[in-house]
């Protein structure tokens, strides 16, 4: 049994350590699947606690990779997939340019700037009621993908401009959402890959987090039908602001 053990998990985690992500990952993706987002942020800041910091955000990518591409393929039909397009595009810059930049903005700068613009968005009559134009995404893709590279979770930053204020229900935000972070992550892992990042000791852990987070999405889905449309959209809202002030917190204490 230790043997196996030692096969499948990775030199720097401990036992309790790693089924206690394969665990969480069913948590999280319960969680976005059910409101929208959430998952990534809240995989994120476990992860750190356990995972060394050169593996984080790559680790991280991968595990979200999966988690989002199930959750896009269970909504495949509610994709708005012009928006997918235009923030693939931009995504492609904003990965290439994170990863190669040679003055990297402080991290801490970065969370304070993401957490006040979603509170902004989020709060803002004005804001929430704008209808970004599809082709708006390049940006939003370019600048979502570049943060990643340093921040990791950014899902709080694309929310606002895929709420279901903007797209018209739930449904589409969720499957939307998912088609987008999916792009973004296979982008981020392919770069990282390309520097040199070793994910092969990682990968039995991070199948058994696919595999657990794919479970958790089903569970998940099953609560988002049984929901009503105002509380869907009021958890969204209410959620988008805890993580933004979680965001500044971690940003202004540095």
């Amino acid at each position: 049994m230790d043997a196996l053990l030692s096969l499948i998990l990775p030199a720097p985690l401990g036992e309790v350590a790693a089924f206690s992500l394969i665990a969480l990952s069913f948590v999280t993706s319960l969680m976005t699947a059910a409101l929208g987002l959430g998952g990534g942020i809240l995989m994120v800041a476990a992860m750190a606690s356990v995972v060394p910091p050169a593996a984080l955000i790559p680790v991280h990518g991968l595990v979200q990779l999966g988690s989002n591409s199930g959750r896009a393929l269970l909504f495949h039909r509610y994709i708005r997939r012009s928006i997918v397009i235009w923030f693939l595009l931009g995504a492609a810059v904003g990965v290439t340019v994170g990863a190669q930049v040679a003055v990297r903005l402080p991290r801490e700068v970065l969370l304070v700037v993401v957490g006040g613009f979603v509170l902004v968005t989020t709060w803002m009559p004005s804001l929430g009621r704008y209808q970004v134009p599809d082709r708006a995404f390049t940006a939003i893709g370019a600048v979502t993908a570049f943060i990643t590279m340093f921040a990791g979770a950014t899902g709080p930053f694309l929310a606002p401009f895929l709420s279901p204020e903007r797209l018209g229900d739930r449904y589409a935000t969720i499957g939307t959402f998912a088609a987008c972070m999916t792009l973004k992550h296979a982008l981020k892992v392919t770069a990282f890959a390309a520097v040199g990042f070793a994910y092969l000791p990682w990968l039995p852990l991070i199948g058994l987090m696919i595999v657990s987070g794919f479970l958790g999405t089903l569970v998940g889905r099953q609560i988002v039908t049984r929901m009503p449309e105002a509380g869907f959209r009021t958890g969204f809202k209410v959620l988008l602001t805890v993580l933004a002030l979680r965001l500044l917190y971690q940003g202004l204490i540095g």
